[in-house]
């Protein structure tokens, strides 16, 4: 497996993980319950992580795909809002981990806002990332391509001979 599939095996973990910290938070937080929280923290902290593997996963894909210059400035993009928002997420999880996942009313706001924004910045990085690979075909090296397209052609033909 190329280092681009590997790259694309483990970039769904951050966004489910972290989502679903998010809501469990939310959640828990809305029905004051503890165990929703406690569901909240373990996510965030497993999708701090996998965000973690996922960028230096697609930090070595990067130069092992071939790019034009627009698909090079998408995955810059898709790179730096990734990059930012696990150095978010990870400090979130830092500063749980230190409060011993219990903040005053004003953190709570403030953890809470900084989750919000940092989970739609990574769905956005997420959307980036899924327009790389299905719309500009980033990671899918030239031949396979060629020979993919020259499958679909032959495949419609034998479809409109029957």
């Amino acid at each position: 497996m190329s280092i681009a599939e590997w790259h694309a095996a483990l970039n769904d973990f951050p966004p489910a993980l972290l989502l679903a910290s998010v809501v469990f938070d939310l959640v828990g937080a809305a029905k004051s319950r503890d165990t929703l929280k406690a569901a909240g923290f373990w996510c965030l902290v497993a999708g701090a992580g996998m965000a973690t593997v996922a960028v230096v996963s697609g930090l070595l894909a990067e130069d092992a795909v071939e790019k034009t210059a627009a698909v090079d400035r998408m995955i810059d993009t898709h790179e730096m809002l990734a990059i930012s928002v696990t150095v978010l997420f990870v400090g979130l999880a830092a500063w749980r981990i230190w409060r011993r996942n219990r903040f005053s009313v004003q953190e709570q706001q403030s953890y809470t806002m900084a989750s919000v924004v940092g989970v739609l910045a990574l769905l956005w990085a997420a959307h980036l990332g899924g327009n790389l690979v299905y719309r500009h075909a980033a990671g899918i090296p030239t031949d396979v391509m060629q020979a993919e397209i020259k499958d679909r052609a032959d495949s419609a033909s034998r479809a409109v001979e029957r």
